[in-house]
């Protein structure tokens, strides 16, 4: 931009002010620094003060100045220049405007002035309003450098639309004749849509100015139809010139240009069968005066777009490939519906392996293979152009797209004197076209046509002439043709023949070494030299043969019958390639030294002869013969030599046969012959034969009458001069299987421990392979409780046993039980595997030893019980006795209760116990009177008391437990014999509170006190000694009138069954046994003594029954 040049008037204010400032700042000498820092404040505000004063100033006589110079260019040769007026002037206020541009020139105008460009550097400009309010004149510096080159708006000339590309052309000036020289421009084009003008593409366009006016096109393709809404378009540009160094802006926008599609009434969809890409985006919409529903393609629906008025549209996006028919875009309002077709596909490809060949010289065929498939049918398939560069002919094909890849061809016609050709084809679609080249040599590129008319012609029995067709023109190139001679069961022969090629086109060639009365098939095909392709085979052509002689005898051999007498001859029938012709009869004789014997003809289907002969040697021919003449004759010798050493040996088939091997024999001279037949067929037995020729020591016999698990007997023969001799003698098997019955066996004899089995050995033909051994199982089990089970080597209730020596018969099991049921099972197996099973169920005998040691057993057992117990009741005799079988006392011998006579006689007061209810009581004694042993303290308790717990205190030797229940009697009892102390003792019978309260133990007495008193005497609690003590003084008593006790006491026995002691095994008190009154059923308390009776031992302690008395 210019700078505005200062006037003279404002340079003077500055000056005043400039000089006014240094005095303020300039201290005083005079004054101290208090003053002066008073002082100094004020200057500065002085000076502000003035500062204002002067920018007022000055922007008030700029005011009254022009300003703001500003100069723009549109064309790089005129400068339009404007300045903003001083204030005050008027609307036509006039300026003076005077620059410098090589010479000074001024102007009179009002506003702007337009320059001619003025050469670079700076230029001064000055600008005088012509006015009455002052005179004030602004000077400017003016450079290239401050000048904007702003292009004039562009201008549209054009603006058209093909709707069915939906593409918008555009067309415009450069106006490039206005501008001095060459520049680069930059147009910016936008595109807007709808009524609210809504950018939808923004694109620059790179052009160059040439000094003369261009016009330019541009074409947009639309991703909405055109037809939808309206679009706009408008451009404007940037000039990129080098040369000038001022500021460059874009122009303004040229005034926008539109296109719109005028609709009809009816509704319409866009676009319409439009063909795109496959995964291509696109636009559909609907333009209508109806509200649409909802669109949808295929069957997915799409969100609607809403455009101008009703108008839609749907965006479509990664479109798939359709379908033949194409894929449907429908949309819906309230009672129709509306829609179009979109097919999307793809280019066509590249065409591949682009071939081209001839036939016959005449036509040229071109092939390709399409590649990917383009999924565009019908007029919008791919169309295909087959152009020659050299002549400018081309052909065309349109092809029909199907669903798999296949190969196309056209068809060029081939130009005269011509070999090579440029063919260029171009595949073409509505997506887009691709191109593939070829250069070829046609004449290198002939694949003949099928040879025809094939024909056969006898030459003489192994050869023949062949001829054939071949179309097509090949008069200046050779041919290569190929003959291939097929025979029944033969590797086929190709036969190669070249020959020049003729116009007509028919061939001839001589087949040779061939075999007579053979069948052949001949079929040819033919190429060119040199070599590009073979043409087709033709049909076949099958011919047979001449006859001929046969080239060779029947293959003989001879067995002599069962009986030996007839000798058997045997032939087999010539191969084809032997016979040379059919085979009609044989001649079959016989000759010795001495005579030579023939047969009638035997006809061809014959193939066996029978003569009787005697043991001699003899020579047998045989000779076959056809149409054309007889075989040389074959012989055969009837001496067959005799071998001591033959073995039977073993084969198995070994790869496709049986392999069998013998040593080489130089005796051998002419042949080997090996013969097999089944086993089990009779003598002769024959099957088949093979001669080997005397170098071979091993062969493989095959045939296809051999059959899996038959055995078959094979024979090795040598042959000499003198005859044949057996060598080898030979079973096998082509292949073993396992046997189809089981081995027959029986049960020989049983026992309680073993069984013996023998068995029967299997048939040939029911074995079907080598026996190698039996299994034999055995198990526990019944017949009619048990099925029978699967039979489990490894199960180890099933004992198995493996007999390898196929010798064996028999078989003794052993460890067994007796009279048990066992189920046996025999098997046997060859190398093909195991045979089926044969079971029985056996009971072995009943085991005599064991009887008798069961009955043994026991009986030596009650023996020896009974000696133990005999011992021991022999031992324990009397303990058994006295428990048992006691002694029952006689009542008449008892003097237990006996009183002395005297006594009883002189006490009036004594009389016997009355037997009266009572319960148990104590029995104290209170004094004593006589030696007579006191009466201790004594439990008497009743007869159904139970036994007391606690009974360790109780002294058994001088405390007895009785059962005595007497009446409440007090009375003296007086010593009643002459020989005992004298004395007496009172008796009182006393009520218990307890009849089990424990009793002290009394002292003890003098052993000689006699009891005193009268009456009932009860009896003394007795003491327990080992020992009876001598009572013989007491017999006295017996006599006694009164009480008498049943038995004497020497007899009774101390210890109850009952009482409480007679559990003690430390205790030797025994029963008291029944010590009853005759007038008393009482239990009455023995005397204690030391003369009472010895307890014998006789209670039911467990020990004591093993215990020995000590008298035993």
């Amino acid at each position: 931009m210019p700078e505005d040049y200062t006037p003279d008037v404002r340079t003077d204010y500055i000056a005043q002010m400039m000089d006014i400032s240094l005095c303020l700042k300039r201290p005083s000498r005079m004054g101290d620094s208090k003053r002066m820092r008073m002082t100094s404040n004020f200057q500065w505000l002085l000076l502000t003060v003035l500062l204002l004063y002067l920018m007022n100033q000055v922007n008030s006589q700029k005011k009254r100045t022009p300003r703001d110079l500003k100069c723009i260019t549109n064309n790089l040769q005129m400068w339009d220049c404007s300045w903003r007026a001083p204030s005050g002037a008027g609307h036509g206020a006039a300026y003076e405007v005077c620059f410098e541009n090589g010479s000074h020139s001024c102007y009179r105008l009002e506003k702007n002035i337009k320059l001619p460009a003025l050469l670079p550097g700076d230029h001064e400009i000055t600008i005088n309003p012509l006015h009455d309010f002052g005179n004030f004149i602004s000077k400017f510096t003016l450079n290239e450098k401050n000048v904007s080159l702003i292009p004039d708006a562009p201008e549209i000339l054009d603006l058209s639309a093909d709707f069915s590309t939906s593409t918008l052309h555009l067309k415009w000036n450069d106006k490039g004749s206005v501008f001095p020289h060459h520049s680069n421009v930059i147009w910016e084009i936008k595109v807007l849509r709808k009524k609210n003008m809504e950018i939808v593409k923004l694109v620059t366009h790179n052009t160059t100015l040439n000094g003369r006016d261009t016009v330019h096109h541009w074409s947009w393709i639309s991703d909405m139809p055109l037809e939808c809404t309206t679009h706009y378009v408008g451009i404007r540009f940037y000039i990129d010139d080098p040369q000038f160094s001022g500021r460059k802006e874009w122009s303004d926008w040229s005034p926008l240009k539109n296109i719109s599609w005028s609709p009809d009434s009816q509704t319409k969809v866009f676009p319409q069968d439009r063909v795109l890409l496959v995964g291509s985006d696109i636009t559909v919409c609907c333009v209508t005066q109806e509200k649409v529903l909802s669109a949808q393609i295929g069957s997915t629906y799409c969100p609607l777009i809403h455009l101008d008025g009703k108008n839609v549209a749907i965006k479509i996006r990664n479109i798939s490939a359709s379908e033949s028919s194409g894929t449907n875009v429908v949309f819906s309002v309230e009672d129709n519906m509306f829609g179009t077709v979109i097919f999307a596909g793809y280019p066509p490809d590249i065409p591949q392996k682009l071939n081209c060949e001839t036939y016959d010289l005449k036509e040229i065929i071109c092939t390709w293979n399409p590649g990917r498939p383009t999924f565009l049918v019908g007029p919008r398939n791919t169309s295909y152009t087959l152009f020659e560069s050299f002549s400018g002919k081309y052909v065309r094909f349109k092809r029909v797209e199907l669903p798999t890849n296949e190969s196309y061809q056209l068809f060029f016609q081939m130009l005269p004197n011509q070999e090579i050709y440029n063919f260029t084809l171009n595949a073409r679609n509505p997506l887009g076209q691709s191109e593939s080249t070829l250069l070829v040599n046609i004449t290198e590129k002939v694949h003949p046509h099928i040879p025809t008319s094939v024909k056969v012609k006898d030459i003489s029995s192994t050869a023949v002439t062949l001829s054939w067709h071949l179309p097509g023109s090949f008069a200046k190139i050779k041919l290569l043709c190929q003959i291939e001679i097929n025979k029944t069961n033969s590797v086929h022969e190709l036969r190669n023949v070249t020959m020049r090629g003729i116009e007509n086109s028919s061939y001839l060639a001589a087949v040779d070494k061939l075999n007579p009365y053979t069948i052949y098939t001949f079929r040819i095909r033919c190429c060119t030299d040199p070599f590009w392709k073979w043409s087709k085979w033709s049909n076949e052509k099958q011919y047979l043969t001449t006859e001929a002689i046969p080239s060779k005898g029947p293959d003989t051999w001879r067995e002599w019958s069962s009986d030996g007498k007839n000798l058997i001859i045997y032939w087999k029938p010539l191969p084809i390639n032997e016979a040379n012709g059919k085979i009609l009869s044989y001649n079959v004789s016989c000759s010795s030294d001495e005579e030579t014997q023939s047969l009638s003809e035997i006809p061809d289907p014959q193939h066996k002869a029978e003569i009787q002969l005697d043991k001699n040697d003899y020579i047998i021919s045989v000779v076959a013969k056809n149409s054309v003449g007889s075989s040389p004759p074959s012989k055969i010798a009837s001496m067959e030599i005799p071998n001591a050493d033959l073995k039977i040996e073993q084969a198995v088939r070994m790869g496709n046969g049986i392999l069998l091997t013998w040593n080489y024999d130089p005796n051998v001279t002419c042949d080997y012959v090996i013969k097999w037949c089944n086993s089990s067929r009779s003598e002769p037995c024959l099957m088949d034969w093979k001669k080997v020729p005397s170098n071979s020591t091993e062969t493989i016999i095959e045939s296809d009458q051999f059959r899996p698990g038959v055995r078959y007997n094979f024979f090795v023969y040598g042959c000499r001069n003198q005859g044949y001799q057996l060598l080898r003698s030979i079973i096998g098997y082509v292949e073993e299987l396992a046997p189809v019955v089981a081995p027959n066996f029986t049960v020989e004899d049983t026992s309680a421990d073993s069984i013996l089995v023998k068995w029967e050995e299997i048939p040939v033909e029911e074995l079907r392979g080598f026996l190698r051994g039996y299994l034999f199982y055995f198990e526990k089990g019944e017949r009619d409780t048990s099925k029978m089970r699967v039979l489990e080597s490894g199960r180890s209730d099933i004992k198995v046993k493996n007999i390898t020596d196929i010798s064996q018969k028999t078989l003794r099991i052993a460890d067994l039980q007796g009279k048990t049921s066992y189920h046996l099972v025999l098997r046997a197996y060859t190398d093909g595997g195991m045979g089926p099973e044969k079971s029985m169920f056996v009971v072995t005998k009943e085991n005599s030893v064991g009887l008798i040691i069961a009955i043994l057993i026991p009986v030596a057992v009650a023996v020896i019980v009974g000696v133990v117990t005999s011992i021991l009741c022999y031992r324990k005799r009397e303990w058994i006795k006295e428990t048992f079988y006691p002694d029952i006392p006689n009542p008449e011998n008892c003097k237990a209760l006996q009183f002395q006579k005297s006594v009883c006689e002189g006490n009036s007061a004594l009389k016997t116990l009355e037997m009266n209810p009572c319960t148990p009581n104590n029995v104290e004694v209170l004094e004593t009177r006589s030696t007579v042993p006191k009466i201790e303290d004594t439990e008497i308790i009743s007869p159904v008391a139970e036994r007391p717990e606690d009974s360790t205190d109780a002294q058994p030797e001088n405390h007895v437990v009785v059962s005595y229940c007497p009446p409440v009697i007090e009375e003296e009892i007086v010593n009643p014999g002459a020989d005992e102390a004298g004395g007496a003792s009172q008796v009182i019978y006393i009520d218990i509170q307890s009849m089990y309260q424990p009793q002290a133990k009394p002292e003890e007495e003098p052993e000689n006190d006699p009891v005193v008193g009268t009456g009932y005497k009860p009896q003394m609690h007795l003491l327990v000694t080992s020992t009876v003590e001598d009572l013989a003084a007491d017999d006295d008593l017996d006599k006694t009138a009164g009480y008498r006790p049943q038995a004497n006491v020497n007899t009774w026995n101390l210890v109850s069954p009952d009482s409480p002691r007679s559990t003690d095994s430390n205790s030797e008190i025994v029963s008291f046994g029944s010590p009853c009154s005759i007038n008393s059923r009482q239990f009455l308390i023995p005397p204690k003594d030391e003369d009472s009776p010895k307890s014998n031992g006789g209670g039911w302690s467990f020990t004591n029954f093993f215990q020995n008395k000590p008298n035993d």
